[in-house]
């Protein structure tokens, strides 16, 4: 495999533990890996942009290899920008294939050099979510075991009554 620039986005409300597993494969697999935050003002995210940029730079600080951006424009753009030619996504379940099929293909359309990479988390981070974490965090569960501590700390004091 090529060893150059992936761009590894999402929104990322927050960082789970299978999001820096995904990030750690990609560091060893490419030279730069771009961690790029979607703005993603219609999703209505539970942090901010600035506030997801730093909880992933602290969760990830330990990767040499990786850089965290937020960025508000089209992916394909971004990614010409930042001269990578290659995209890299999770897929938790059959479910997320079909999805990330049809997305491959957009920005394909859209950039034809561009590839979409996909790697499975490790199995036992396969189920594990943002929105069930963010869920876990509302009703006072304990979200330890499923993202990194600055993470942990960060819901807490979002939901702490």
């Amino acid at each position: 495999m090529s060893r150059e620039t992936v761009i590894y986005p999402g929104t990322f409300d927050p960082i789970t533990n299978g999001h820096v597993d995904l990030a750690e494969r990609a560091a060893r697999l490419f030279d730069r890996v771009v961690v790029a935050i979607a703005y993603s003002e219609k999703k209505t995210p539970l942090f901010d942009l600035e506030q997801r940029v730093d909880l992933c730079r602290t969760s990830l600080s330990h990767l040499d290899n990786i850089e965290v951006v937020g960025f508000a424009n089209l992916l394909t753009d971004f990614a010409k920008s930042q001269n990578a030619r290659c995209v890299l996504r999770g897929l938790r379940a059959v479910a997320d294939f079909e999805y990330e099929f049809q997305l491959a293909n957009m920005n394909r359309a859209i950039y034809p050099e561009f590839e979409s990479i996909f790697l499975t988390p490790s199995e036992h981070l396969s189920y594990i979510s943002s929105s069930l974490v963010r869920e876990i965090a509302a009703l006072h569960g304990d979200v330890t075991p499923f993202v990194p501590a600055v993470v942990a700390r960060a819901l807490a004091e979002k939901f702490d009554r």
